[in-house]
């Protein structure tokens, strides 16, 4: 059997402040068990008691008790930051997925879906998400465009954006594109005939 705790110190001032609380109908719910709380904790009940009568586990009216002996009644009105889970996904892991959406189809279907692509890369479906509106990818809606099947592809796209954004103050960065008037000598795609008869 756990002994008898002592009466939590609550300041009187602390102790109006909390009555006010129970007593106003505006007052959320958690806020006003927690007030109900510390005002029996005050009067020297029991923790067994207290969790009897509120209804409540036993550890509850420790950690109140304990969070008001700590931090006070900010402590307790406020709650306690709760750490975010950190994210687990490399650089490399977040290649792997860009490249996979740009160069990789799945066996059963036409482009990824988000599911199919967490599910093959083994991340939440969310981190997918993530990481392809970051990247501002849409494969299924990707109709005419023509990637680049360098692997090195998104490694070079990386330096040359780190040329326009952290450049020195004596760097020249030049950009050639090809003309648009020129024919393509090679074709790297085959030639769609739209009907037949008409020429490509």
């Amino acid at each position: 059997m756990w002994t008898k705790a002592d009466a939590l110190p609550v300041l009187e001032v602390d102790q109006e402040l909390l009555e006010h609380l129970i007593r106003s109908g505006k007052t959320p719910q958690k806020l006003a068990l927690r007030a109900r709380i510390l005002l029996g904790a005050a009067e020297g009940k029991a923790n067994y008691q207290l969790s009897e009568e509120l209804n409540v586990s036993r550890p509850t009216i420790l950690l109140w008790r304990q969070r008001y002996l700590d931090a006070g009644l900010a402590g307790v009105l406020k709650d306690a930051p709760r750490p975010g889970r950190k994210t687990m996904l490399t650089p490399e892991k977040v290649d792997a997925i860009v490249h996979a959406t740009l160069h990789a189809t799945p066996k059963d279907a036409t482009h990824w879906s988000v599911r199919s692509m967490a599910k093959a890369q083994g991340v939440s479906s969310t981190m997918v998400h993530r990481i392809w509106r970051a990247h501002r990818l849409q494969p299924h809606r990707s109709e005419h465009f023509k990637l680049s099947r360098d692997p090195n592809f998104a490694r070079k796209v990386r330096d040359v954006f780190g040329l326009y954004l952290n450049t020195s103050d004596k760097a020249l960065v030049l950009c050639v594109d090809e003309k648009s008037q020129i024919q393509a000598l090679e074709r790297t795609q085959p030639v769609l005939r739209l009907r037949p008869g008409i020429p490509a």
